[in-house]
Order: structure tokens, then C-alpha cells, then sequence
């Protein structure tokens, strides 16, 4: 599944395409991906001009002179495709610009879904009125982890997946960052000293930015929107690297829970 990198990825890609440019056509090849399209997608769009693009956690921002923003999500599958040469079956949404640009939201699992919303009511739109800071912005401290996790015997993996917690940090970044703050997945958030919580916001900024340098990690399907893959995976320090070797010389391990898999390293994740 997408994650935050990929999302901000996909986000910086379209910017050239978009930003500034005027709709000139909006295409649904089918009636729904994980939702129905809205019904006045084409209505809304078509004659708007893209004045920025953005992102909400795993959300991608499209805002228009008309002052409306279109929220995408990528769902399990989804890409944007640039100026593709000919449209596939699982291109359902095609938007096209006056300077002759088409973009295809490709999705061959439909988890994904598009959404319209009044630009100054963003912060109104359900799914962000619960969400807690941008892992990247200002708003993740070392003090708000200590005050979220504090009493919480739930496993620090879980708390940072909670999305009421830190937004948009999803399986792999998580996993990766606690390897590099070297804490173990379960350990109870309310048993981590302040200075292992000053360590892991360092190591999730640090993960984050890294990945975002490197396009993301492409895994199944993922893309970026000029077709290139990104390459976070080649420098994963314990995801998706069960039994191999971690960078201290002891064996990666993993376990299902929850319908995910943790990956981490016995030696280095005492704490």
C-alpha cells in the first residue's frame, strides 16, 4: 500500500503537470473505485485552474481557483500515470489539461478513491478532523509522544500507527524507524524513556525524508507518476528482511499481527 513517502512522492510529481495549469477535460471510465466518482467531478473541475497541490497524510491535495480541492487516496494499487501512451483497463479516471497533459488515476484493485471538498473547510473533511501532527511538520514532538503514550500499555508499533496519534505513518516507515531509535515494536508506549521518544521522532523525520529522496518503495504495484520506480527498498535496514542479517550481525525476525507483519531486531531493539 502507498504510504506517506509515496503519497508526498506522487504530490511533487503532478506538481509540474498541474500546478497552474487549466482542466480542460475530466473523464470516469467506470461509476466507482472503493466509492462512487462524484457526479459533478467533470462539473466542478472542467474550466478550473490547479492553483497548488499537497498532502494530508496518506491524502493527495489537487486545490482549483474555484475553491475546491480534489483528495485522492491511492488506495492498495494506485498510481497517477503522466501522458500515458494509450489508456488501460484499469485507467478509471483521466483528467486532461489545456496545455495538452492527460493524467490517468490507475487503480487495477479500486481501494482508492477521489473526493471533492471546499478548500476552506479542508480541515472540516472527516477523515482529517481525528488526525494527530505531520510526521514531518512541527507538531511531532518529543513532548506529544510523551503525552499520547503516557499510561498506554499498547505496544509503541501500534500507538504509531494510530493515525489519532501521528498522521500517515504507515507499516514499513514505522518498522524502520523504531529499528533506527532502537526500540522494540512492543515495548509499551507508556514504558519508553524521554530519551528513546526524543530518538524515535529523529529516527521517523530521518526515515521519512529518506524515503521521499528516493521516490518511495516500490512494492507490487506502486509507481512514480513518470513510471519510475522508487528505490527506499534498497536501503531498508529490517523490512521485508526476515532471516537475513541486520546490520549488527544478529538475524532479522518477523511476526504476523493484525493482518501485518512487524520486522525488527531482537539485539539492536532491547529498549
Amino acid at each position: 500500500m502507498p504510504e506517506l513517502p509515496e503519497v508526498e512522492t506522487t504530490v511533487r510529481g503532478l506538481a509540474p503537470v498541474l500546478e497552474g495549469k487549466r482542466v480542460a477535460r475530466v473523464v470516469t471510465r467506470r461509476a466507482d473505485l472503493r466509492f462512487p466518482f462524484p457526479v459533478d467531478l467533470g462539473q466542478r473541475l472542467v474550466g478550473a485552474r490547479v492553483t497548488e497541490l499537497g498532502r494530508r497524510a496518506k491524502y493527495g491535495l489537487i486545490g482549483t481557483d474555484r475553491g475546491d480541492t480534489l483528495i485522492f487516496h491511492l488506495g492498495m494499487s494506485g498510481r497517477w500515470r503522466v501522458d500515458p501512451g494509450e489508456l488501460g483497463a484499469h485507467d478509471h479516471l483521466v483528467i486532461e489539461t489545456a496545455g495538452g497533459r492527460t493524467l490517468a488515476l490507475n487503480d487495477p484493485r479500486r481501494f482508492g478513491f477521489v473526493r471533492l471538498h471546499p478548500t476552506a473547510d479542508l480541515h472540516d473533511y472527516p477523515p482529517f478532523t481525528v488526525m494527530g501532527p505531520e510526521p514531518l511538520g512541527d507538531g511531532l514532538t518529543t513532548g506529544h509522544l510523551l503525552r499520547r503514550f503516557e499510561g498506554r500499555a499498547a505496544p509503541v508499533k501500534a500507538l504509531l500507527l494510530d493515525q489519532r496519534i501521528v498522521a500517515g505513518l504507515g507499516n514499513i516507515y514505522v518498522c524502520e524507524a523504531l529499528h533506527m531509535a532502537r526500540i522494540a515494536p512492543n515495548r509499551a508506549g507508556g514504558r519508553i524513556a524521554l530519551f528513546r521518544l526524543e530518538r524515535l521522532v529523529e529516527a521517523i523525520r530521518t526515515v521519512l525524508q529518506a524515503a521521499i529522496a528516493a521516490g518511495g518503495s516500490s512494492i507490487r504495484d506502486y509507481a512514480r507518476p513518470d513510471g519510475e520506480l522508487g528505490y527506499f527498498s534498497k536501503q531498508w535496514r529490517v523490512y521485508g528482511r526476515e532471516g537475513e542479517p541486520c546490520g549488527c550481525g544478529a538475524t532479522v525476525r518477523r511476526r504476523a499481527e493484525g493482518g501485518r507483519s512487524t520486522f525488527w531486531c531482537p539485539t539492536c531493539q532491547r529498549g
